[in-house]
């Protein structure tokens, strides 16, 4: 037997903590007791991560950090906490010391990204009626539609905040990408990936809402890293 960490779970932009519902509950059912979904304000790198950190330094033990989209440039950011021993990224951004979220997208542009806009009060929105062929084109279409009405925008200047020193270059990573992607460059997720050196990257014919469209194989991931870094008990 091992013993479980707790996993915390950083949603991205254009989601909260409930796009995660469908990982918790499969999580759940394998025998995790400790799970936490922090509710980011993505309103700067920073701050996110900073909530992130808050949530682990409540958790009296080991923690698996696991981060979707730009969930990924948070547990990048966040995770250095002596307490975190693992960092799986789920069709997420990976940022080098000095990179922005924004930077890597620009380097390799997604098919979808003409439908992400600005508002008048600097904040980005997906198109809600392009939300789900976008972001989520594997998941139904009610799905769809209610992820594009309830999606909570990021400050755009957000996109431009880069990472200080990477979690990814001190922790084990594991790390899935999505050859589907609409919304992060499958290419960039196998670029940001392979220089992480990770003990395994998954391949999953999913969207960018992987985390919804293919729970089982997420947490069939998280459960690999939990057991590669969860000490024996007697």
């Amino acid at each position: 037997m091992t013993d479980k960490p707790a996993i915390v779970l950083v949603h991205g932009f254009w989601g909260g903590a409930a796009h995660w519902a469908k990982v918790i509950v499969e999580l759940h059912r394998r025998g995790y007791a400790d799970i936490r979904a922090v509710e980011n304000p993505l309103t700067s790198l920073a701050a996110d991560a900073a909530r992130t950190q808050q949530m682990v330094k409540q958790i009296n033990g080991p923690v698996v950090l696991v981060g979707h989209s730009y969930g990924g440039a948070v547990i990048t950011e966040a995770g250095n906490l002596p307490n975190v021993v693992a960092l799986v990224y789920v069709a997420a951004f990976a940022p080098d010391a000095g990179e922005s979220p924004g930077q890597l997208t620009q380097e390799m542009p997604p098919s979808a990204f003409a439908n992400v806009v600005p508002d008048s009060d600097g904040y980005l929105w997906i198109i809600p009626d392009k939300f789900g062929e976008s972001f989520a084109q594997d998941l139904t279409e009610d799905e769809g539609l209610v992820m594009g009405a309830t999606q909570k925008a990021p400050l755009a200047s957000t996109f431009g905040d880069t990472v200080t020193d990477p979690a990814w270059k001190h922790k084990p990573v594991w790390y899935q990408v999505s050859t589907e992607d609409r919304m992060i460059n499958p290419d960039n997720e196998r670029r940001m990936a392979a220089r992480m050196n990770p003990r395994e990257i998954i391949e999953l014919a999913a969207s960018h809402a992987s985390l919804a469209s293919q729970p089982a194989a997420i947490v069939d991931l998280i459960d690999m890293a939990s057991v590669a870094v969860s000490p024996v008990s007697a």
